[in-house]
C-alpha cells in the first residue's frame, strides 16, 4: 500500500501545479479583456510557463536522479508557488510572461518527479495503470482548473485566479517535501541497468518523436477550445468551462483504462498507435463541425478533449522503461522538453492560422499532425513487458 501513498503524493503535486502552468487557458477570454490583447498574445501569455519547462525539465530530472524525488518536488513546487503568487501582483504584460515562465522551471520539478516514483515503485504489470493514474494528475489539475477558475475570475479577476494556483502548489509542496520516501532497495534496484547512452535504441527516439506529434493537437484543443466555444457559439464562459472540466474526467478515466489495457497486453506502443487512429477521426468530425458552425463542433471538441490526451501516459512510460533506472529521471525530462518544444512553436502559430482562417483550420492543423505520426508510432519488434 505504500507505493500507492507516494503515488498519491505525486499525483497531488503535479495536479495542484497543473493549475497554474497549464490550465489558464481556460480563462483565456479574462486575460485578453485584462490586458486588452489579442486571442494571439492571451495564448502566448497563458502557455508562458511552458518558456521555463523547457529550459528546466532535463535539469530536475538530472537532480532527481542523484537525489530523488522529495527534494526535487519540495523545492520545485514550492518555488512555483511563489511566482504565481508574484503574478497576481503585476499588470505589465511583459512581467506576466517572464514570471510565469519561471513558475514553469520551478513547477517542471513535478512533472519529471512523478514520473520517476512509478518507475521506482512499481513493478512492470502495475505500470501501466500506476502511470495512468500518475497521468490523471495532469487531467486532474484541468478538471478542477475547469471548475474553479472561471468562476473565480469572474468574481475576483485574474489575480484571484493566481492566488489560488499558488496556495494550492504551496500546499503540495509541503506535503510532498514531509511525506515523500525513497522506495526499499529491492525495489529501487530492480531492472537492467543499460550500458551506455539510452539514446543508442532508435526506438526511444521515435517514441519521443509521436508524443512531439500528438502535442499539436492537444494544444490546439486545450488552448483555444473555450474562446473557440465562446466566439464561435456564443457559449457563456463559465459553461465552456464546465464543458472542459467534464472533458478532464472522461480524460483521466481514459488514461487509466488505457494503461490498463496495456498492462493486460504487455504492450505500450501497440495500444498507443489504436488510440492514434482513433483520434484521426475525431479531429476529422472537429474540423468538419466547425467548418460548418453545427453541433458537430462542441460535441467533438468535448470528446477532443478526452481522447487527445488518452495516451500521453503509453508513450511517457515506454521512454522510462526503454532508458532503464539510471537513466530515467534524464529520459522524462527530454521527453517532456521535446514536447514544449512543440507547444512553444504550435501555440502561436495556431492561435494566428485561426484568427486569419478559423478555428477549424486549427484543428485541422491538429488532424494532419495526428496523421503523419502513424507510421512513427515504434509498434515493430515490441516485446510484452512482465508477462
Amino acid at each position: 500500500m505504500r507505493r500507492w501513498w507516494m503515488l498519491a503524493l505525486g499525483v497531488n503535486a503535479h495536479a495542484s501545479v497543473t493549475l497554474g502552468l497549464f490550465a489558464l487557458p481556460l480563462v483565456m477570454p479574462e486575460i485578453m479583456r485584462h490586458f486588452g490583447v489579442s486571442l494571439t498574445v492571451a495564448g502566448i501569455m497563458a502557455n508562458a510557463p511552458a518558456f521555463g519547462i523547457l529550459l528546466a525539465l532535463v535539469a530536475w530530472g538530472a537532480l532527481a536522479d542523484r537525489h530523488g524525488e522529495r527534494l526535487v518536488l519540495g523545492i520545485g513546487v514550492s518555488l512555483a508557488a511563489v511566482s504565481f503568487a508574484a503574478v497576481a501582483f503585476v499588470d505589465r504584460a511583459w512581467a506576466v510572461v517572464v514570471l510565469l515562465a519561471l513558475a514553469g522551471a520551478a513547477g517542471s520539478a513535478a512533472m519529471v518527479g512523478g514520473g520517476r516514483i512509478v518507475l521506482r515503485w512499481f513493478q512492470p504489470p502495475e505500470r501501466g495503470v500506476a502511470m495512468g493514474l500518475r497521468q490523471v494528475s495532469f487531467t486532474l489539475g484541468m478538471a478542477v482548473g475547469a471548475f474553479t477558475l472561471p468562476p473565480v475570475a469572474r468574481a475576483h479577476g485574474l489575480p484571484g485566479v493566481l492566488l489560488v494556483c499558488a496556495g494550492t502548489s504551496l500546499l503540495a509542496a509541503v506535503l510532498a517535501a514531509i511525506f515523500l520516501a525513497e522506495p526499499p532497495h529491492e525495489l529501487a534496484g530492480r531492472g537492467t541497468a543499460l550500458a551506455g547512452s539510452p539514446y543508442r535504441q532508435p526506438a526511444l527516439w521515435r517514441v519521443h518523436a509521436t508524443s512531439a506529434l500528438h502535442v499539436v493537437p492537444q494544444i490546439v484543443v486545450s488552448t483555444y477550445g473555450v474562446s473557440c466555444l465562446v466566439e464561435l457559439y456564443g457559449w457563456d464562459d463559465v459553461e465552456a468551462g464546465r464543458l472542459f472540466g467534464v472533458a478532464a474526467i472522461g480524460g483521466a478515466v481514459i488514461r487509466i483504462a488505457a494503461g490498463r489495457w496495456s498492462d493486460r497486453t504487455g504492450l505500450r506502443m501497440r495500444p498507443l498507435l489504436l488510440i492514434t487512429f482513433a483520434n484521426v477521426g475525431v479531429l476529422a468530425l472537429l474540423a468538419g463541425g466547425t467548418l460548418t458552425r453545427t453541433w458537430l463542433g462542441p460535441a467533438m471538441l468535448a470528446l477532443a478533449a478526452v481522447m487527445t490526451v488518452a495516451g500521453n501516459g503509453l508513450a511517457y512510460l515506454a521512454a522510462g522503461e526503454l532508458a532503464g533506472p539510471a537513466s530515467a529521471g534524464r529520459v522524462l525530462g527530454t521527453h517532456n522538453t521535446i514536447q514544449n518544444s512543440v507547444s512553444l512553436v504550435a501555440t502561436p502559430l495556431a492561435g494566428v492560422l485561426m484568427e486569419s482562417v478559423g478555428f477549424w483550420a486549427g484543428f485541422a492543423a491538429g488532424l494532419a499532425f495526428t496523421l503523419l505520426s502513424v507510421p512513427v508510432v515504434p509498434v515493430r519488434g515490441e516485446r510484452p513487458k512482465g508477462l
